[in-house]
């Protein structure tokens, strides 16, 4: 029986009237379909009314993804996002208590991007709303290229901590990824430490300390690139066996 893994969506506007979809990047699927081995199952942006507990009795654990849109303010005591910055307060209603249960409850978690960013908020860390502004960082947005390969290739270094889970998987203490974020993390929430930095000081890997399972961070997209880098394709494999190991599943045959 495969695993069945939850993927967190967006509010979206899509189509001629914009209508309001509940999407995620056929990249998340993928991963989970060709490196996870599981079944994908889209946890919808409805805000106070998800039902997060029942949610957490059926799925095997968790992939939250990356998106345009950023953390309201509002929930780490951040002042107000300047006119015009997108923002999905219904995700934000949805991702962040469900995102403190499964951690609770030992559910894997694999965070990504806007849901690294979520994760250290819902733990209860702030973030910075543009590192760009910052003295002494650099830009680490979207690259504006129509090239698909360039947007989402290699942009700068990480320094990987010593000894860290992510220097175990890795094999190294200095590995190479894309870039496509503005936020990212000013206060270290209580219990999430730090697996890699940029060379700015970025934060770019976290590991939930006493997570009674797996609860993995990374600011990075690995699922751009899961087939053709390695440490990318073993950050999904790990998260596939700890699945795995809390349901009770044997491995599934690649």
């Amino acid at each position: 029986m495969k695993p069945l893994i939850g993927i967190s969506c967006c509010t979206k506007q899509f189509g001629v009237f914009g209508m309001s979809n509940h999407a995620a990047s056929d990249t998340y699927v993928r991963a989970i379909d060709q490196v996870v081995h599981g079944v994908p199952v889209l946890i919808p942006a409805n805000g106070a009314g998800a039902d997060t507990e029942t949610l957490l009795d059926r799925l095997d654990g968790i992939i939250l993804t990356g998106s345009r849109s950023n953390v309201q303010p509002s929930l780490y005591g951040g002042p107000p996002h300047p006119e015009g910055t997108p923002e999905d307060p219904a995700r934000d209603a949805a991702t962040l208590p469900l995102i403190r249960a499964a951690v609770a409850r030992g559910l894997p978690v694999l965070a990504i991007c806007r849901g690294f960013q979520e994760l250290n908020v819902a733990l209860g860390g702030s973030l910075h709303q543009r590192l760009q502004d910052l003295p002494g960082r650099f830009d680490h947005s979207t690259p504006m290229q129509p090239n698909g390969s360039v947007r989402t290739g290699k942009a700068h270094a990480v320094r990987v901590v010593a000894g860290s889970w992510l220097h175990r998987l890795a094999g190294t203490t200095a590995i190479a990824v894309n870039s496509l974020h503005n936020q990212g993390v000013d206060r270290l929430a209580p219990g999430l430490v730090t697996e890699g930095t940029a060379p700015d000081g970025t934060i770019e890997a976290v590991r939930v300390v006493d997570a009674p399972g797996f609860a993995i961070g990374v600011q990075w997209h690995p699922e751009y690139d899961f087939a053709t880098d390695a440490l990318s394709r073993r950050i999904f494999e790990a998260f596939a066996a700890a699945v795995r190991g809390r349901a009770g599943l044997a491995a599934a045959a690649d």
